[in-house]
């Protein structure tokens, strides 16, 4: 019996503490430091500008989206428009490239690769010294038998989550 009270005291106390705990940490890793506001200007889609690189409508808004939301959702900052921000993320799409990735034996292909490259400034008028002026990329490969348009929306979903991510690590992760 006293056994089971020292038992039961045990597991009080750890969960006490383990509850307490959750309080102080932040799941996501992200450190705003001082921050208070972020902005995502605009991202221009110059992928053309890049050999072999085509440009796709609207994936300049859709990106720049899925980086405000990124950081709306990782981040207890606000989003605004004024620039005036404490965070600032600007940049351009600069590659949008489909391409061939592997062979049949027939000498066509059998899997394309879609890559997409993001340049992107970061400054941080809280930190000076976490500015950044830096390239991120990611891909997603399908079967070349299997119309683009048919897995776009997906491929740039994975893309998408994947740079923005990268950019979230690069400005705000704390490890």
């Amino acid at each position: 019996m006293k056994t089971r009270k020292v038992l039961i005291g045990f597991v009080f106390l750890a969960l006490t503490f383990s509850i307490n705990g959750c309080g102080i940490y932040n799941f996501t890793g992200g450190n705003v430091g001082d921050a208070k506001t972020f902005q995502v200007n605009y991202f221009q889609n110059y992928a053309t500008q890049s050999p072999g690189s085509t440009f796709e409508p609207g994936m300049d808004r859709d990106f720049t989206i899925a980086l405000q939301e990124r950081i709306r959702d990782q981040t207890s900052l606000d989003l605004v428009n004024n620039n005036n921000a404490d965070l600032l993320y600007e940049g351009e799409i600069t590659e949008y490239k489909i391409s061939p990735m592997s062979a049949t034996a027939n000498q066509t292909a059998a899997q394309n690769r879609l890559s997409v490259r993001v340049k992107v400034r970061f400054y941080n008028k809280t930190d000076p010294d976490s500015d950044f002026d830096q390239s991120f990329s990611f891909f997603y490969d399908y079967d070349a038998n299997t119309a683009f348009s048919s897995i776009k929306s997906e491929a740039h979903e994975v893309i998408f989550e994947r740079i923005t991510q990268d950019i979230f690590n690069a400005s705000l992760a704390d490890w």
